[in-house]
């Protein structure tokens, strides 16, 4: 059941043609069109929200972290940050996030690596690669179209010897990203329910979608 929640006006803008709630651990899909905006709201804080894009018309073009960060010069994803495609097209761009910093090389968690990562008991839990390989079969797509993710809200600094951690999150309920589209974008996002590491703060939490498009 989509669950949706007051709108609070002075937040919004433009006219709502999305508003759903991506209960926590679930995944969501859904095409964002050329022209309207995304926005991704971390409800309660510290929920990681990891997310694919792909070019609605064309799947073969999707999201590419390498190309995002030449094109950045960051690792790091944040206001102005146009997140590029395989094929050096803009696909979004983040036009407002009171985060401030987002991560794109961290990954997705897998019960292969939370088995390497936390022991074999933690075989069986649920992780981001299950709910992507679920939505991409909603839009006849499969492993070899999974590629690499944005990982919206989680805080993966990188250490002096160049070690990546995964450490308590730095997010804060009702923060948000907004994403413009540059084109049809296709974006599926599980909402992380890694309980193993506090990229979710040990609690996954639910997430909110907003899609708005200019008035008139």
């Amino acid at each position: 059941m989509t669950m949706t929640m007051p709108i609070e006006p002075s937040a919004i803008e433009g006219k709502v043609v999305l508003d759903h709630v991506i209960p926590s651990r679930a995944p969501w899909s859904g095409v964002v069109k050329k022209g309207q905006i995304l926005r991704i709201v971390d409800l309660e804080g510290n929920q990681s929200g990891d997310c694919i894009l792909y070019n609605a018309a064309n799947p073969e073009e999707r999201y590419s972290a390498a190309q995002t960060m030449v094109a950045q010069k960051n690792i790091f994803l944040a206001l102005g940050t146009n997140l590029m495609s395989n094929e050096g097209n803009v696909m979004m761009v983040v036009t407002a996030d009171t985060l401030g910093r987002h991560d794109t090389i961290g990954g997705a968690c897998s019960c292969e690596s939370n088995t390497l990562r936390y022991g074999h008991h933690t075989k069986h839990q649920h992780a981001c690669t299950e709910n992507f390989l679920y939505e991409l079969g909603q839009h006849v797509m499969g492993k070899r179209d999974m590629t690499s993710n944005i990982n919206w809200f989680m805080n993966v600094p990188v250490e002096a010897d160049g070690t990546l951690g995964i450490v308590d999150g730095i997010s804060a309920p009702g923060k948000y990203v907004d994403l413009l589209a540059e084109m049809d974008t296709l974006v599926v996002i599980s909402n992380c329910p890694q309980i193993n590491n506090p990229c979710n703060g040990f609690n996954p939490t639910p997430l909110r979608v907003i899609v708005t498009e200019p008035r008139g």
